[in-house]
């Protein structure tokens, strides 16, 4: 079940190449995360001191009142991967353009895990052909609903 998804990710970038990662969570932010409450909008993954990280991720705490005084909803977490998939976002994170987009949250089993893209951003012009093919195949959909 996919518990967050990041709806702008494919809007504003054309996404190359999607895996999956762990992610630790909080105890609290695990379940806020099951119930659907946040936001991967306007988040991004950076590679520092030779781990990943999710940054400016928006997941609140299940219950403000046991979250703790010093409780951040947009703080950093560190993203699990394998030594050879950390080699190659590395890489793509090394290339020029390349950025890593964060595209949705979801369980596995009784894991939480955090599909990302390697991914190139998008021109205006670029943007405005997504929405119109988008339109264009609404349209599409509904008039072929009308008919039957």
């Amino acid at each position: 079940m996919e518990y967050l998804r990041n709806k702008k990710a494919s809007l504003n970038f054309t996404l190359q190449e999607t895996m999956e990662t762990g992610i630790e969570l909080l105890g609290t932010e695990v379940k806020s995360v099951k119930a659907q409450h946040g936001s991967l909008t306007g988040s991004h993954v950076t590679l520092l001191n030779g781990e990943l990280w999710l940054l400016g991720a928006h997941i609140p705490a299940w219950q403000e009142k046991n979250a703790g005084t010093g409780y951040d909803p947009y703080r950093t977490r560190k993203l699990l991967v394998r030594k050879k998939e950390l080699y190659d976002l590395s890489k793509a994170l090394n290339t020029k353009g390349l950025t890593i987009v964060p595209i949705s949250l979801y369980n596995k089993g009784s894991l939480i895990k955090l599909s990302i893209a390697i991914a190139k951003g998008k021109k205006v012009a670029d943007k405005r052909n997504t929405l119109k093919e988008k339109a264009d195949r609404r349209d599409i959909d509904r008039a072929i609903k009308m008919g039957m």
